[in-house]
């Protein structure tokens, strides 16, 4: 089992920016909902923390508060694309590091999170706009989950 120790400090903070990252991107994709999409991502930490146990990679990266520094993007365009560089970066690292199966959990738990995030508030009669799921479908290739 890989663990926390595996990474040096900087490529742990690579690893734990990822889940946020693509939260965020989730949220500035379409206006609106901006509350509720932020609840659905702390909801989707705490889910995941209650399925402790089946990854003890996952358990450390979700019993982290998840913190990305969205202040310092200037537009939600220069967001996402540091977002999914920081997905890529994080999936080199943990395909490096972990087993084939860690990995995987990873991109499941960040699919999960970016769909749970899209889905907490309708936009335009929809549950996840056109905006959000160009959003998922741009996290998903950066995870290198195509077809997942």
């Amino acid at each position: 089992m890989t663990t926390k120790a595996a990474f040096s400090p900087e490529e742990w903070k690579v690893v734990l920016e990822g889940p946020p990252a693509a939260g965020l991107i989730v949220i500035t994709a379409a206006h609106g909902g901006t509350f509720r999409e932020t609840f659905a991502m702390s909801k989707a930490y705490a889910e995941a923390r209650g399925e402790h146990g089946d990854s003890e990679l996952l358990d450390e990266i979700v019993s982290a508060k998840p913190k990305v520094d969205h202040t310092r993007y200037h537009s939600p365009e220069e967001l996402r694309d540091h977002g999914l560089g920081s997905i890529r970066d994080a999936m080199t690292l943990l395909e490096s590091k972990a087993t084939a199966e860690e990995t995987d959990d990873y991109r499941r738990f960040v699919i999960a999170l970016a769909n749970k995030v899209a889905a907490a508030h309708r936009e335009h009669g929809q549950s996840v706009s056109p905006e959000e799921a160009a959003a998922i479908d741009q996290i998903t290739e950066a995870l290198g989950a195509a077809g997942s």
